[in-house]
């Protein structure tokens, strides 16, 4: 078995690893210097971890925070790897104890935080053991154009200079713009380095956007909603012990973390909060870093973050399992002069126009009436994004969204029906109830699903089984083209435990004829889905309203032929309909 592979299952239990990993790990083995973009959750740890197990001397590990040192350090140990990690909370006694088993071989990482570089008879220390690799996490910290620079980062590349081997280096980050990248690797001095960017979008993350909120109402009522492990981030040490208390004084078991606590007491909320004695964390962004804590359902942003990185980061703690985590922040105007006072009073000169400008793009995400998600992987500079998703606030409210569930059910139950075996060109024949040499044959027409969409056209079909392999509702089969095969959310979808809402690109069959009445009949669907409390597209979608406004129906009868109307919504809504119609005539 190759060597990776052996390391991956001997200390970590597993037997593949994420999308990327392997290539990362191949290049850093091969003596490459590396810089991986990887979201949160992508498993960066793991990239340096194995390649320090299989080389021969130390890997230095530079990192910005005690928490995260410790936890990675425990759970290291706890797989049977020796780390070990130096920071301001160790007596010089435990530092000269811990780099003597270095020298002696008994380390194979060590974790140092970046100030220590700026102390020369540290470094001389280090120079002198046998450093394979000096991995860099957070990398964008250093970066003047990065949303967390520290000054303490610009010290690495220096450190690196001087020695006589030079390690392998490798960095990396969650976030980081097209211009932090290019920052990075000028400022680190990468020599021709392995370059990964990993996808930036988290397709389990909902995110919801509320602007203008009474915000402890707001709080009160999800946490009561979402009754599971929870994070609120505000951004004031303030805001924490006045939200901690409120939650508090209402009978809510809450810890907090921030800035000033003590280190024993952010240690002690943070261990209740892992082990789970207390599921809702009140913390300002010094909290989650390096946490793995991977059944984390929601985070609240009860005040808006300052910039989109950190926004990003942050609610990257929620749904590290993979299953789906609801992101609800929090957007008052009001909040913008706080953020702007905390930047002009906080921040270096050469700093604050950048913090200003980043503050600017958070706050257009906040007003945009586009999708979220697109909005952020764009700023993020992700090519080939969709500009609509189904699962943040701005495009479930967007009326061209449609419920295709029953659409999807019928689909998928064909591909199951026929056991996964044909292409979509037969699939959609089988589902429109049309015969052929090869229906006839294989005894297609004998399916319960032949013929179920024979009032949908082939195009429409193919465009919905499209759209469903886009959002990963179904797969493609391997070394194939269009064999399709079923996965967890598509049982999930034959199941009803999952809807299916999108919004379909305009089908040549859905090209508009008489757009004053197709008009008239989303101004009538509006009026309705109002009285109602419902959303319009519940009523009827674009497509049946584009359909009626195509075919002008007579009766009931040519009522009923019309694609997603059927007999219940006739009872509803048809005799209205035919009048709209005959008055418009």
């Amino acid at each position: 078995m190759n060597i990776i592979f052996e390391v991956l299952n001997k200390y970590y239990g597993y037997t593949s690893f994420k999308e990327g990993q392997y290539e990362i790990i191949s290049n850093i083995l091969k003596g490459r210097d590396s810089f991986c973009i990887l979201p949160t959750g992508g498993g960066k740890s793991i990239c340096y971890q194995i390649p320090a197990m299989i080389f021969k001397g130390i890997t230095i590990v530079v990192s910005p925070l005690i928490s995260l040192m410790k936890d990675q350090v425990d759970s290291l140990n706890e797989n049977g790897i020796v780390a070990e990690y130096i920071n301001s909370t160790q007596s010089l006694n435990d530092i000269n104890d811990i780099i003597k088993k270095c020298y002696e071989g008994k380390v194979k990482l060590l974790y140092i935080a970046p100030e220590r570089l700026e102390n020369d008879f540290f470094k001389r220390k280090l120079k002198n053991l046998n450093i394979s690799q000096i991995a860099i996490d957070e990398a964008h910290c250093v970066s003047m154009w990065g949303h967390d620079f520290r000054k303490s980062y610009r010290e690495i590349a220096q450190f690196i200079n001087e020695f006589d081997k030079r390690p392998v280096i490798t960095a990396f980050t969650a976030t980081a713009t097209e211009v932090v990248r290019k920052d990075v690797l000028e400022l680190l001095g990468l020599s021709n380095p392995y370059i990964y960017i990993g996808g930036f979008d988290r397709e389990n993350l909902n995110i919801h956007l509320y602007i203008e909120e009474d915000k402890l109402e707001f709080v009160k009522d999800i946490i009561r909603e979402e009754d599971s492990s929870g994070i609120i981030y505000c951004v004031t040490r303030k805001e924490v012990e006045g939200l901690y208390n409120y939650l508090k004084d209402l009978g809510y078991i809450v810890g907090k973390y921030h800035g000033g606590l003590k280190d024993e007491e952010k240690e002690y909320y943070q261990e209740e909060f892992l082990k789970e004695n207390i599921n809702l964390m009140i913390a300002t962004n010094a909290f989650g870093m390096g946490i793995d804590k991977s059944n984390v359902r929601y985070v609240i942003h009860f005040t808006m973050p300052k910039n989109i990185e950190s926004y990003y980061q942050e609610i990257g703690r929620a749904g590290r399992d993979g299953e789906n985590a609801n992101c609800y922040l929090l957007y008052n105007r009001s909040d913008v002069r706080t953020l702007e006072y905390l930047i002009y009073t906080t921040s270096s000169l050469n700093r604050k126009e950048i913090e200003i400008r980043k503050l600017q793009e958070m706050i257009n995400l906040c007003e945009s009436k586009g999708c979220l998600r697109y909005f952020i992987l764009n700023y993020f500079g992700e090519k080939n994004a969709r500009n609509y998703c189904n699962s943040c606030s701005n495009c479930l409210k967007d009326e061209e969204i449609r419920d295709y569930t029953i659409e999807a059910q019928k689909i998928l139950s064909c591909v199951y029906r026929s056991r996964e075996k044909y292409g979509i060109a037969v699939l959609v024949d089988v589902l429109r109830g049309m015969t052929g040499p090869k229906i006839v044959n294989d005894k297609l027409n004998q399916l319960t699903t032949y013929g179920i969409m024979k009032e949908y056209s082939s195009r429409f079909i193919k465009d919905i089984i499209k759209t469903l392999i886009d959002f990963g509702y179904v797969d493609l089969k391997e070394g194939t083209y269009s064999m399709l095969k079923l996965n967890k959310k598509s049982l999930k979808i034959l199941k009803s435990e999952m809807k299916v809402l999108f919004k379909l690109n305009e089908s040549e069959e859905e090209v508009m004829l008489n757009k004053d009445l197709f008009n008239v009949l989303r101004n009538w669907r509006k009026d309705k889905a109002l009285k109602e409390g419902i959303k319009p597209y519940i009523i009827f979608s674009d497509a049946t309203l584009i359909q009626i406004s195509n075919i002008l129906p007579k009766n009931k009868e040519e009522l009923l032929g019309i694609r997603g109307m059927g007999e219940k919504k006739y009872e509803k809504f048809g005799e209205e309909l035919l009048d709209i119609i005959n008055n418009y005539k």
